[in-house]
């Protein structure tokens, strides 16, 4: 299926059109969301992926697999495929989708990362329409939600927050002689700001030196990697960050060949050349997110009163071709994490 994606110049008739829907989505959606009872009744749900990635990539596949399966069970139709978005990191492209949804009436809106859920939150704060967000690492930072536990609006969804002591504990277990730590991030990235805090935190204790790279594209991110080989760091990391992300089968290469392992947030960052990915499960992180919009629409479950669900956070995953390149032995990361999955460089999962 392929994913649309929206132009950020609309016409008048389209801005129109948009405007008059706003109304009837709200009714709709104050009318329609009926309880387990409605069999046969079709349900559309909007998908708003911020960016291409291999991790919100799985995801949202996983979403799909996952709607369709409830589909089966509870005798209903989620129609999604009329309504996937794909946002491609543009704030005003991800904008222009919340004003197609709105315009289209849709039941739900899931938003996958904290950039698009922030701009499906936004465009919904009068119309109400559900938002059941997917890849939030810090909701309650980003302002998403008021608490974890009660979101208090109409959003709610799943967060892959990183335990950010667990990963740092990992590096020097692998390697106790490092001295200087790289820290590669976007900085305007809100999944990325606590997680860079924490990390600084740990290496104060410790009395480790560490430099901080960051950028806002592909081109920025490739040159903070070279600034951090330069400043010859030891080690890098980067939080679950979807800039970062998209730079990697760029960059992975540069510190490889410096002999220098990059820990980041997420087992796609392994996939595509760091050594080492470390956090959720992402295809369990998507599934958990459409059960829940299942729940929302079919149920009638109020989504201000749905906790947010965080996963189990604890899976390494180990590029063994870097690993045997940069001649670092993980098996120490045996017992230190749920489990320790081995795989090798990949543009896409399989």
């Amino acid at each position: 299926m392929k994913k649309k994606i929206v132009a950020v110049l609309m016409t008048m008739a389209m801005a129109a059109a948009a405007l008059a829907g706003c109304g009837g989505a709200d009714d709709a959606n104050n009318t329609e969301n009926g309880g387990s009872g409605d069999s046969g009744k079709v349900y559309k749900v909007g998908i708003v992926q911020y960016v291409d990635d291999a991790s919100l990539n799985q995801i949202e596949k996983a979403i799909e697999a996952e709607l369709d399966a409830k589909a089966a069970e509870l005798g209903v139709t989620f129609n999604y495929a009329d309504y996937i978005y794909n946002g491609q990191a543009d704030s005003s492209t991800l904008n222009q989708i919340a004003t197609d949804l709105i315009a289209e009436e849709v039941d739900v809106i899931v938003p996958i990362a904290t950039p698009a859920a922030m701009i499906m939150q936004a465009a919904t704060e009068e119309n109400q329409i559900p938002v059941i967000f997917s890849a939030v690492s810090d909701p309650v930072s980003a302002g998403l939600v008021e608490s974890m536990d009660a979101p208090g609006s109409n959003i709610t969804g799943t967060s892959d927050a990183l335990n950010t002591q667990a990963i740092m504990e990992m590096m020097f277990a692998a390697d106790e002689n490092i001295e200087k730590v790289g820290l590669l991030y976007n900085k305007s990235e809100d999944a990325s700001k606590q997680p860079i805090e924490d990390a600084k935190a740990y290496l104060d204790a410790k009395g480790i030196a560490y430099v901080e790279k960051t950028g806002t594209t592909n081109d920025e991110i490739s040159l903070a990697a070279d600034a951090l080989v330069a400043e010859g760091v030891d080690a890098v990391f980067t939080p679950t960050d979807n800039t970062v992300m998209t730079a990697e089968l760029a960059i992975y290469e540069k510190f490889a060949d410096a002999g220098i392992p990059h820990y980041a947030g997420a087992d796609s960052f392994a996939l595509n050349g760091a050594f080492c990915g470390f956090g959720v499960n992402y295809v369990e992180l998507g599934t958990a997110t459409a059960d829940m919009v299942a729940d929302i629409l079919v149920n009638g479950a109020d989504p201000a009163k749905t906790p947010v669900q965080t996963l189990s956070n604890g899976i390494a995953t180990v590029n063994t071709e870097i690993a045997a390149k940069i001649n670092l032995d993980y098996s120490v990361f045996e017992g230190m994490c749920e489990k320790v999955v081995e795989i090798t460089t990949a543009q896409e999962f399989e």
